[in-house]
């Protein structure tokens, strides 16, 4: 067992160096990254300074509470508004359209609310500590059609623990963790299947706290097009019109993007994709086009049952310099959700790095006619041509 282990990490160690000192990408990968060892260490300082702040709060309260149990109080007024509206929050769609007046504990309501939510408006403000009664003139609604105040909202999540919820606190990050941590190292000891078990609830509780990822799409199962996303802008030196019809023709794609092998316009919206995945193997899938607004947007997701789900919107803005801002928002899942994505990077398929790259390749194409990757170059006379 222990010479097996030797040979795997001798293995991946011979690996790594021939990747990090490679004669011609060495250096760029060296350099990237020292930039993401950079980047990690401020990302872990800030979330390790944000799970102090969120500790010490709960612990105050858990004390004020505390105390509150054992000796009467009698706060003032505006104290018991600011009780009273930070709980409705979460049990009205629409908190604004009510107005909360407090006289010496008694709590008066006025103004409109939806019939559904009447019943758990009350429960919620007769439970907030201090709270001695209260009294309604609310306007109860039926329906809110035609009533602008009514427009838009939110459903209200009602009281719910936060490890039901969709992000974590940093205190509860860091419990998940630490219990998942003490789960696997457990694990180790024991025999199948406690093992198994404790095993893959140790992982999955250290997933969902280090990286704040629902387990759905974590593990990519029910998370729609959403597993990973990925933001980015970029200014370009050329008109919006000619950037905007650069990118809905998609026999452009192939020349900026390095992972991409073909792409064929199937008519009516439609497009079939080929790129190269991880370890080098193609992936195929078909998108349709959702939203297209001439020089000002572009929106696309791909069909059901592709291998890489995904979705994005492309936004173009002109500038006053005569450039275009492109401002781009893609979500994607991979086979394996989140899990599946951090597997890719260490076959160097990381898309997040490689549109950096592909973007880049994309100003160079604009502005100049061609692009700095090695056998893409075109002339200015060709890209005007397909512009």
């Amino acid at each position: 067992m222990n010479q097996k282990v030797a040979w795997l990490g001798g293995l991946g160690l011979g690996a790594g160096l021939m990747y990090f000192l490679d004669a011609k990408l060495g250096r760029r990968r060296r350099a990237l990254l020292r930039d993401q060892i950079v980047h990690d260490t401020h990302r872990l300082l800030n979330c390790l300074e944000a799970t102090r702040r969120d500790v010490g709060h709960r612990l105050q309260g858990l004390a004020a509470e505390s105390g509150a149990l054992v000796k009467s109080e009698h706060p003032s007024d505006d104290v018991m508004t600011e009780r009273v509206r930070s709980k409705m929050g979460r049990y009205v769609s629409h908190p604004h359209a009510i107005k909360v007046a407090v006289h010496e504990g008694q709590v008066t309501l006025t103004g409109a609310i939806l019939a559904t939510e009447l019943d758990g408006l009350l429960s919620c403000v007769r439970s907030v500590r201090g709270v001695q009664g209260v009294e309604h003139h609310l306007e109860v609604l039926r329906e809110a059609d035609n009533i602008p105040e009514f427009q838009g909202g939110h459903e209200p999540p009602g009281e719910r623990i936060n490890l039901l919820e969709t992000n974590w606190a940093p205190a509860t990050r860091l419990l998940a963790t630490a219990t998942g941590g003490a789960l696997v190292g457990y694990s180790l000891s024991q025999r199948f299947p406690v093992a198994c078990v404790l095993g893959t609830a140790g992982l999955a509780l250290l997933g969902r706290g280090l990286t704040n990822v629902e387990l759905k799409r974590l593990l990519g199962t029910g998370g729609g097009r959403r597993a990973v996303e990925v933001r980015k802008t970029i200014r370009i030196a050329a008109p919006v019109e000619h950037v905007f019809e650069f990118w809905t023709n998609y026999q452009n794609f192939p020349r900026f993007m390095a992972h991409l092998k073909t792409v064929r316009d199937m008519g009516a919206g439609r497009s079939h994709w080929v790129a190269m995945g991880p370890a080098g193997v193609p992936v195929a899938w078909n998108a349709m086009l959702t939203r297209v607004r001439p020089t000002e947007l572009l929106a696309w997701r791909s069909e059901p049952g592709s291998v890489i789900a995904n979705a994005g919107t492309i936004r173009f803005q002109r500038e006053k310099q005569g450039g275009t801002r492109v401002d781009i928002r893609l979500s994607y899942n991979p086979p394996a959700g989140v899990l599946g994505h951090f597997a890719s990077l260490l076959f160097g398929a990381d898309p997040k790095s490689a549109m950096d790259e592909d973007l880049a390749r994309l100003k160079s194409l604009l502005e100049k006619g061609k692009t700095s990757a090695p056998g893409k170059g075109v002339t200015s006379e060709e890209m005007m041509a397909e512009v």
